[in-house]
């Protein structure tokens, strides 16, 4: 016995061993979990200044849990891709462990790192009382097509070791949480990139404060006052970091929460997963569009006809497709169907209406509005779309009109500049959707950010910030060049030329009665159109009928 036991204690130290993972304070640890073997993690050689401690686990998709016990408990766990636990150090305790695991059946790679901070520094989620831990520094994530909604709890302020904590609702003077302030900031991971080693790496900037304040884009910032939750618009494809930092003014001192990241769409789903966002429907849409498009922006204006079923197809799409939208539950793809459709029925409607009326202002106020459409999405694309005041519904949608109508107007005595302006603009536009169909751009949200908006009513309050990277920047060189080029090319062409063609219905009527009052013209012998009709069908007939006896076939006698 006592030589099994000799044998046997190696293999159980050995086994003792396997399963542990010391951390260190501030530096990154890379591993893998598997679910049949949780981990128990421990820091040793804890500094007495340290007051509390702040863990952090970061996955691509998978989730991983957290916990302080081996059992895992509601108000002591926490489980999925961004997860973090707020370790409340007691008087002289110089070691700290805790537990990970993962229930996915695929290897999870992990980053984890732990971050320290003294009884100066604010507590993140110190405060909470909506979700299940008691101290909470995570942000919770949720989104649609449409916004992706962060949340977190309150935070409070630092305290010493061994004291008991300050009170979250004693009072709102400056001596409490009230005092504190929360910076919201978003940092966009590289474009087109859904590889797991990219978003840990950039996870690394996002996770100290000096770093989260050089790295990320601060969006806003929120007093004890304001709701614990803010909204942003999607980005689906288009990996997106989130971090708050929370600021303790009177101390000057800061705390990071644990940072969470999103791509607004799934790793696992089968169909509309990251991997494949881009339907085929959308493609084939867009690719004709564009194709139409490019031909209006080289010589619409010498097409007018052409142009004005391009214009009319925009206007009533666009309308049509917010209507079945809001209206019916039916698939996208069918959406799309009837969207072309009704598009089609729409500038048919106007090129019939410029035939029959010829009415060149109404045609013009047309051409005009989808160029301040597109020139007024513009303007709340950049930063002043971001502005608290067009949060609300009615102030933007007010500005949004006022400058889409300015266009036509500044432009109404100078009609054939703002049409072959509008043919360039929007003929080259449309080639920047069709790209985005194919490899995602951040320019495609200039209308798309629009279209979310009159779909669907909670979009108003979300910050529409995009990535701005290279792919963008290549293609609004595109962009800038086809509009240029087309508006050239016309204006030079156009040179000397009537301004718009004649009224077709007027032309069409002097024709008909040239024709009738001139007997030399060749055309006065033509039949009307239905006696031509009627002889075209009696060929037509005879060519199924069969050939009748000429009679009788024998010689005659002389």
């Amino acid at each position: 016995q006592r030589y099994f036991f000799l044998i046997l204690l190696p293999i159980l130290s050995i086994y003792l061993v396997v399963g542990l993972i010391e951390f260190s304070v501030g530096k990154f640890r890379i591993f893998e979990l598997n679910r049949p073997f949780p981990e128990e993690a421990i820091l040793h050689d804890i500094s007495n200044n340290v007051t509390f401690l702040i863990f952090q686990i970061h996955s691509q998709y998978q989730n991983t849990t957290v916990s302080f016990s081996p059992t895992l408990l509601p108000n002591a766990s926490e489980t999925g891709t961004d997860s973090g636990l707020v370790f409340i150090l007691r008087p002289e305790q110089s070691t700290c462990t805790w537990y990970l695991e993962t229930s996915d059946t695929e290897p999870v790679q992990n980053m984890a790192i732990l971050l320290s901070y003294s009884e100066r520094d604010p507590i993140p989620g110190g405060c909470n009382l909506e979700f299940d831990l008691d101290i909470d520094p995570n942000i919770y994530l949720e989104y649609n097509f449409f916004e992706t909604t962060i949340k977190f709890a309150p935070a409070n302020l630092g305290y010493a070791r061994g004291a008991d904590p300050p009170s979250c609702d004693a009072g709102t003077d400056q001596d409490s949480r009230w005092r504190l302030q929360y910076d919201v900031y978003q940092y966009f991971l590289p474009e087109n990139d859904l590889t797991e080693d990219m978003v840990l790496m950039h996870l690394q900037r996002m996770v100290t404060v000096p770093q989260v304040k050089a790295s990320a884009l601060k969006v806003v910032t929120l007093t004890a006052n304001d709701k614990t939750s803010i909204s942003f618009s999607s980005l689906p494809g288009q990996g997106v970091i989130y971090n708050v930092i929370v600021w303790d003014p009177f101390l000057n001192t800061s705390a990071a929460y644990v940072p969470v990241h999103t791509y607004a769409c799934s790793f696992e789903a089968g169909e509309d997963s990251c991997a494949s966002l881009g339907r085929v429907s959308s493609k084939v849409f867009f690719t004709l569009f564009a194709l139409l498009g490019f031909f209006i922006c080289f010589f619409g204006h010498r097409f007018w006809k052409t142009e004005l079923f391009f214009i009319g197809f925009i206007i009533m799409g666009f309308f049509f497709y917010i209507l079945i939208t809001r209206l019916t539950p039916i698939k996208y793809d069918v959406r799309l169907i009837l969207t072309a459709v009704a598009g089609s029925v729409g500038g048919m409607f106007l090129v019939a209406a410029w035939w029959r009326c010829g009415i060149l202002s109404i045609c013009m106020l047309c051409v005009g509005l989808v160029l301040g459409f597109l020139i007024s999405s513009v303007t709340f694309f950049t930063p002043l779309g971001n502005l608290k005041i067009f949060h609300d519904d009615g102030v933007f949608w007010v500005t949004f009109s006022c400058i889409a109508i300015l266009i036509p107007v500044v432009f109404m005595g100078c009609l054939r500049i703002l049409n072959i302006l509008t043919c360039g603009v929007i003929g080259s536009y449309s080639v920047v959707l069709a790209v985005d169909s194919y490899l995602s751009t951040s320019l495609s949200y200039i209308t798309l950010n629009v279209l979310k908006r009159a779909l669907n009513k909670d979009f108003s309050r979300a910050f529409t910030n995009v990535p701005f990277q290279t792919n963008d920047f290549i293609i609004l060189a595109v962009w800038g060049m086809l509009a240029v080029s087309g508006i050239t090319l016309q204006i030079r062409r156009e040179r000397g030329r009537p301004f718009f063609p004649p009224h077709p219905y007027k032309l069409w009527k002097q024709e008909r009665e040239r024709r009738v009052t001139n007997i030399l013209d060749p055309s006065y012998h033509i039949p009307p159109l239905r006696e031509r009709l009627y002889g075209r069908l009696t060929q037509i007939k005879e060519l199924f009928q069969k050939e009748q006896p000429a009679g009788e076939r024998t010689p005659l006698l002389l």
